[in-house]
């Protein structure tokens, strides 16, 4: 910094610290970088915060499956302290809680920088709802704790992480460079739309999710010991809540299941062309061959803590990919802009 002094001459004045810095970054977001680059950044943190979201329900589904729900009984420190010994059930349940820190983090940086560098309204009230949604998560992540794990809360602890990484997909997509690119509008009409039909096998999907949240947290998993058929019947005597659940579970597998199938079939037929969607589909379709696979496992297995664990991850993974499949064709039946054929 230089100022004149009454004599004419000029002096140097050191500027502080923290002007600096500020000069620095404002600097660096408007001059040194140029905007499609801070765009792809911005892309690059939103893809990180979907995968490190990803992990995140993996390790919860770990915390549940090992019952290390309360291996540390306080919360937001773990035994008074941020670095616990990690041993034992402490380290699943204190490492849930560090990347959820950092998944936290990342949401906050991302809006931040979202603020600073989208041009698009609706964009931004994305990435400010998923730091909304990370810390209502974070709250009831602390309330189950602190309530001694009551199942109601912990299913929609379960539920709301689901949510948020849905919203993490969606914050990645939609700032990809193709995202804004104009290709020819997707015909999508019908009794039933394809863009009706992912709405509806992504709602049944969730209520299947919910499902199995609900089986988890209650300990209903090996309510009914055999599979496919229940105690040697089709429908079994439903002699408690447990069971109830847990059949309730398999059978809306069925409905969810024929409605993977019916989207599937529509993309394949009607939109044969477009190979991005058809591939998303077939990696919709392994994954939900995958989960149930996983689900019969666990039954005849006597839910070992890896498989139950695997069977939480890729469920996420068939929500994650339906919800992406549900965005790419909304995109697509734009008449503005959409997604580029593969």
């Amino acid at each position: 910094m230089y100022m004149t002094g009454p004599n004419g001459f000029v002096r140097r004045f050191p500027p502080k610290r923290g002007a600096l810095c500020v000069g620095k970054a404002y600097i660096f977001l408007t001059s040194s970088i140029e905007e499609g680059d801070l765009n792809t950044w911005l892309n690059r943190i939103a893809i990180l915060t979907a995968v490190l979201t990803w992990i995140l329900v993996v390790v919860g589904a770990l915390v549940t499956s090992t019952g290390s729900g309360l291996s540390v009984p306080d919360w937001p420190l773990s035994f008074g302290q941020f670095f616990p010994p990690m041993v034992g059930g402490v380290l699943f349940e204190h490492g849930h809680r560090m990347i959820a820190g950092v998944v936290g983090l990342l949401a906050i940086v991302q809006a931040i920088f979202a603020f600073l560098v989208e041009k698009r309204g609706w964009v931004k009230a994305l990435f400010a709802s998923c730091v909304a949604l990370v810390i209502v998560q974070a709250v009831f992540g602390g309330l189950t704790v602190l309530h001694q794990l009551p199942v109601a809360l912990s299913v929609v602890h379960a539920c709301l992480g689901q949510l948020f990484f849905c919203l993490a997909i969606i914050a990645a997509a939609v700032t990809l460079p193709a995202w804004n690119k104009q290709y020819e509008p997707l015909s999508d009409s019908g009794w039933l739309s394809t863009r009706t039909l992912c709405i509806l096998l992504f709602s049944s999907l969730f209520v299947q999710l919910l499902l199995g949240a609900y089986m988890r947290h209650l300990n209903a998993g090996l309510a009914i010991p055999d599979f496919p058929l229940s105690f040697g019947s089709i429908v079994p005597p439903f002699l408690s809540e447990k069971i109830a659940v847990n059949f309730a579970h398999r059978a809306w597998a069925l409905p969810a299941s024929a409605l993977v199938v019916w989207v599937m079939s529509r993309i394949y037929i009607q939109f044969s062309n477009r190979l991005g969607l058809v591939g998303l589909a077939g990696v919709l379709a392994w994954l939900v061959v995958l989960q149930l696979m996983l689900g019969a496992l666990i039954i005849w297995l006597g839910r070992p803590v890896g498989i139950a664990s695997a069977h939480v991850a890729v469920g996420a993974l068939v929500l994650g990919c339906v919800c992406l499949l549900t965005v790419i064709i909304f995109r697509l039946h734009s008449n503005k802009t959409a997604f580029p054929r593969a």
